[in-house]
């Protein structure tokens, strides 16, 4: 069958996401049909599977680099993929099943290429030898086996082979799911690690100008700060009430900022092995000497997440956009919304839900796509995003016989 013949019958996918914030599974079910500028998107269910507690404390474990034996880490991957394959059960019933799954995994390691972000120099001395590793876990295999869906998973290893930071791979998706013929947009999302992807005007070659990065830290201090501020009751701010309730220290945003990963120019990846548990100890003994509440904390550590994506807009972009749209768990969280907004007084800044695509779930439903895009043969990167020298296929297919 011809791609275009191929392209035009709906084919029902299901998009699996677990990110750095390690707060669940998100699952997608959704209908595609097109191929790129023409593709279309149904969304017929999205939720979120908490997962068990045990589960997530060992994940975490291992994110803050916890010594495991190979076994504890097979015995995970298992545990993972269980997980996932019970949430793609799941987000089916009720609906005729899906024939594709996409899984991103559980990451729990990146290192970008020549450690950059990691506080080596080699990226000053043009040293681009060393390649990038990232390991998501919760084997495509297994899922595929116990879900009886062919599963298409490990997106980020092909990108990263010839070069490419594997990440963000989100961009290729909003640059057909969000473009705008007029106008420039910035798709923001706010998960543990935030990302951006700048797409310009749909027109005069724009797909070679959409850019895409790492911003840094999203909610991955926040929910650390939370949950040290409260010994563990709380795992995250909702809607930012807390951090609401406090000022901004200002200083010390100026003296976070100044830190190495916010400088490099992209395209740049980084992850909880940079702003990680580690990474918020030193913000709070920067922040003794300023004697602040725990409402001036959080308020402090949100300034750092709007004030590094602003600056990031305002250093690395050929222009500022029209319009941003948010997405992930912190677009709910009103607080940094806001403060972004003050930031940017000269842009709207939305959620992608206003322009018609779920921001809960529009991760999950973008390797839902990547894994549609990987069925048919049609490359899943974008080199300006990841750094790769080239377009190529992404995710390992797992048949079912």
């Amino acid at each position: 069958m011809h791609l275009t013949e191929q392209a035009a019958i709906p084919t029902r996918v299901i998009g699996l996401i677990s990110g750095t914030s390690v707060d669940g599974i998100d699952a997608a079910l959704v209908e595609i049909s097109g191929t790129e500028l023409d593709i279309k998107i149904e969304l017929l269910a999205g939720e979120t599977y908490p997962y068990p507690g045990d589960l997530r404390e060992r994940i975490l474990e291992i994110c803050a680099q916890k010594a495991i034996s190979m076994a504890e880490l097979a015995e995970l991957d298992d545990a993972i993929a269980l997980a996932f394959a019970q949430a793609a059960q799941n987000i089916q019933i009720g609906h005729q099943p899906a024939t594709l799954i996409g899984s991103h995994g559980q990451t729990v390691f990146h290192r970008p290429p020549g450690d950059w972000g990691l506080g080596t120099r080699d990226w000053e001395l043009g040293n681009k030898n060393s390649l990038g590793y990232s390991l998501q876990i919760g084997r495509g295999a297994l899922i595929a086996h116990l879900t009886g869906i062919t599963t298409i998973s490990n997106f980020r290893v092909a990108d990263i082979a010839i070069g490419g930071h594997g990440a963000p791979l989100v961009p290729r998706v909003d640059a057909y799911l969000l473009s705008h013929p007029q106008e420039g947009r910035c798709i923001q999302n706010l998960g543990g690690i935030g990302n951006v992807a700048y797409i310009p005007p749909r027109r005069d070659d724009w797909l070679t100008k959409i850019r895409g990065w790492d911003t840094g830290p999203a909610n991955s201090l926040l929910d650390l700060a939370v949950q040290h501020l409260t010994a563990g009751a709380k795992s995250y701010d909702e809607s930012g009430k807390w951090a609401a309730s406090g000022t901004p220290c200002y200083p010390l945003v100026e003296q976070w900022l100044s830190q190495d990963y916010f400088h490099l120019p992209p395209p740049k990846s980084t992850g909880r092995e940079l702003f990680g548990v580690a990474y918020l100890h030193e913000c709070l003994k920067d922040a003794e000497p300023y004697q602040l509440s725990p409402a001036d904390l959080l308020a402090t550590l949100t300034e750092l997440t709007v004030a590094s994506i602003a600056r990031s807009y305002q250093t690395f972009l050929p222009q500022m956009p029209q319009r941003v749209l948010l997405c992930g768990g912190g677009s709910r969280n009103l607080y940094l919304k806001q403060r972004l907004q003050l930031l940017l007084p000269s842009v709207p800044v939305l959620t992608t839900d206003e322009v018609g695509l779920n921001a809960d779930f529009k991760e999950a439903i973008a390797f839902a796509v990547l894994a549609y895009w990987r069925q048919l043969g049609i490359p899943g990167n974008l080199p300006a995003a990841t750094g790769a020298p080239r377009e190529v296929l992404l995710g390992e297919i797992h048949l079912v016989e």
